[in-house]
């Protein structure tokens, strides 16, 4: 049955090479093994062939594969394993997490929005500030990010709340007293949107977190719900015996 490939502004064979590198990297097609013939590909994936050759030629660039004349195509390589992004399981290693790496920031929306609260997250504070961000290390994009700050939190520090990781600052500040943090992790797929800031395609898996931050009062004064790269994030948990 055809892969079926979503409009997307990302082009078809680009995505068409995401699937075959993930391929790759699971072990489907094994080192030192011939891809399946071009017609065959065509014929899986629903696409021309024009697109399959443009994919091969990506993955033989990135050395992950190699055509050879008569012979068919070959995988030589293997995509980098960089997982470097571990979701943390408290406050403080994940304040830690943010203050060692400090991601490039690039802010893409600032507003007053009211939060996707649910009745067991706790009480609304008056008005929040709204900000969507993507963070990039070394120029590539790992996550995208909703953030909700309850106002009077913001008006603390709006420059720094602006221009840092918000959570190593919400922590270090003395006036803010978080009596409560939640997280909730759940694997989805990008959307268009997503896709497009994340640089990935359509449909490729993503890790979204939900994080709630609530003080003494139990008022919400912390919501973000973040869209990982899958292939840049890492869960490790210890289990109680």
């Amino acid at each position: 049955m055809a892969i079926n490939f979503h409009d997307s502004p990302i082009p078809r064979y680009l995505q068409l090479a995401d699937l075959m590198r993930q391929r790759i990297g699971r072990g489907v097609w094994g080192q030192g093994q011939k891809l399946p013939s071009l017609e065959e590909l065509v014929a899986e994936f629903g696409v021309a062939r024009v697109t399959v050759r443009q994919a091969v030629d990506v993955l033989t660039r990135e050395g992950l594969v190699s055509p050879q004349q008569g012979r068919g195509t070959f995988v030589t390589g293997l995509p980098p394993n960089d997982r470097w992004l571990r979701v943390q399981t408290t406050l403080a290693e994940l304040a830690k997490v943010y203050r060692d790496t400090k991601p490039k920031i690039v802010t893409i929306d600032e507003a007053i929005h009211n939060p996707p609260l649910t009745p067991q997250d706790g009480l609304a504070a008056d008005r929040y500030v709204f900000m969507r961000r993507i963070h990039e290390r070394e120029g590539q994009p790992y996550c995208v990010i909703n953030i909700y700050l309850a106002e009077h939190v913001f008006r603390l520090d709006p420059s720094r709340f602006r221009n840092e990781t918000v959570i190593p600052l919400l922590v270090s500040l003395p006036q803010v007293q978080i009596a409560q943090a939640r997280q909730a992790l759940t694997i989805g797929t990008a959307d268009t949107e997503v896709a497009q800031q994340l640089q990935v395609a359509v449909n490729t898996p993503i890790a979204e977190v939900r994080r709630v931050f609530v003080d003494a009062q139990g008022c919400v004064i912390y919501l973000s719900e973040v869209s990982y790269r899958g292939d840049f994030i890492h869960v490790e948990m210890n289990l109680i015996p």
